[in-house]
């Protein structure tokens, strides 16, 4: 059984015609549904849905007096639909403006096929590097900002594998953005120094052989590592 990707599924949703909703006969948008869990844990059951948004749809404007009176709090609801279903359902929105952060307008989505066609021409130039063992250039790309994160990520595993023991005071000098591209970062810094059998010295934290017992840029002497 073949399992559709969350991209495979955005890229169908794109082509769907969108649905009208039954209550005001507006086009609905698409909406990407947040990673928090909703109403009991188990969450929506699709990364998508298509939901009106037009602040005069009745359903909408009536919705504050319902869940007043029922609930006794102030929220609405917005009619959605599962893309590829037909049946239509209700979310709750605790302000006009609730759930518009998720909205996937025609921009957004322009601008995350850009991003994937960037990441895979990325992925695509990585292989070739790393076919040729061309660390040199794998590690321009990482430390490149305008590359995608992804790539970024394995451009540093990859230098990690390939690199020579000066691709490590590049990685040290330098800083990355995020956490998770800093931690893939400092695990190639690890896999550089097991591999050339180097380490960085505690006084001056240039990089020096592992077997060193004095360091040749500050003359400090070293024990054992």
């Amino acid at each position: 059984m073949a399992f559709e990707t969350k991209q495979e599924l955005l890229h169908r949703c794109m082509e769907m015609e969108k649905p009208a909703c039954p209550h005001c006969e507006k086009e609905m948008t698409l909406w990407e549904v947040p990673e928090v869990t909703f109403s009991d844990g188990l969450g929506w059951g699709t990364p998508y849905l298509f939901v009106c948004f037009n602040d005069e749809c009745p359903s909408f404007k009536q919705g504050w007096d319902h869940m007043k009176e029922t609930m006794e709090f102030k929220a609405s609801y917005r009619c959605i639909q599962e893309p590829g279903r037909e049946n239509f359902e209700y979310m709750p929105v605790f302000s006009p403006t609730g759930a518009q952060g998720q909205i996937l307008d025609d921009a957004v989505l322009l601008e995350r096929e850009a991003l994937e066609e960037r990441t895979k021409q990325g992925f695509s130039i990585l292989t070739d590097y790393y076919i040729t063992k061309d660390w040199d250039e794998i590690l321009k790309m990482l430390l490149d900002p305008n590359q995608p994160p992804r790539v970024r990520f394995k451009a540093a595993e990859m230098v990690g594998e390939l690199g020579e023991s000066e691709a490590t005071e590049h990685l040290v000098n330098h800083k990355f953005p995020t956490p998770v591209l800093q931690k893939a970062v400092d695990e190639a810094v690890a896999q550089l120094h097991e591999r050339h059998y180097t380490r960085e010295c505690p006084y001056c934290a240039e990089i020096i052989k592992k077997r060193a017992k004095l360091c040749k840029h500050c003359q400090k002497e070293l024990s054992r590592a």
